[in-house]
């Protein structure tokens, strides 16, 4: 199989923390790809018509994308504990959390290409404004729940330390530990797991912050 992959993106670090935590990792070529909104990708194209990543080529032709249906594919092919739970509260849980660190990873995305990618005579504040908003209801509610998670790892724990990994990488500026001590316990103990130091971005370790 081959992974359109990237060293800073949150979603391809899902992928890749759940083919660790799977032992799934060997199977799976990574092939690493520029791509922003601007800067359309043939590559990434081919697999994926919305030219995102991460973007999956399976053995067998399919062609995957957007993260949660790559992390379910992929949850299928191993033997060991499902990061997708079968059925009950727990795998509404996960997927509840799941959507939870998408969300919050979606609006902080859009904010940086606003401050990045947007030329400064047409950036929108109130909009920048409201996607800030988005980030900082979802840690709350990340903070609210974070004793329930406990060590629970599956598809909404990864999601969501991915999720803050990605604060401490692009936002440190925001402080998002400040006032929510719960969730940053969770985290900095979920961040020591071996399938979250082995794929954090270039020079971002939150164990050093």
């Amino acid at each position: 199989m081959k992974l359109h992959s990237s060293p800073t993106s949150p979603y391809v670090r899902k992928v890749r923390v759940l083919l660790l935590e799977t032992g799934l990792d060997d199977r799976v070529e990574q092939v690493a790809q520029a791509v922003t909104p601007t800067a359309p990708n043939a590559a990434v194209n081919a697999d994926n018509p919305l030219g995102k990543v991460p973007a999956l080529h399976t053995d067998d032709g399919l062609s995957l994308y957007d993260s949660p249906v790559i992390c379910e594919y992929l949850d299928s092919l191993h033997d060991g504990a499902r990061m997708f739970p079968a059925t009950g509260r727990a795998r509404w849980q996960a997927l509840c959390r799941q959507a939870l660190g998408d969300g919050l990873l979606d609006a902080a995305i859009l904010g940086r290409y606003e401050t990045t990618l947007r030329p400064p005579e047409r950036l929108w504040p109130e909009w920048l404004a409201g996607q800030m908003l988005k980030i900082e209801r979802s840690l709350d509610a990340m903070d609210a729940g974070a004793g329930e998670m406990g060590d629970t790892v599956d598809i909404g724990a990864i999601t969501i330390a991915c999720a803050l990994g990605y604060l401490d990488f692009r936002y440190g500026e925001i402080e998002w530990r400040a006032n929510r001590p719960a969730l940053a316990a969770w985290y900095d103990a979920f961040a020591r797991r071996s399938s979250m130091q082995a794929t954090l971005a270039p020079d971002a370790d939150p164990l050093k912050r």
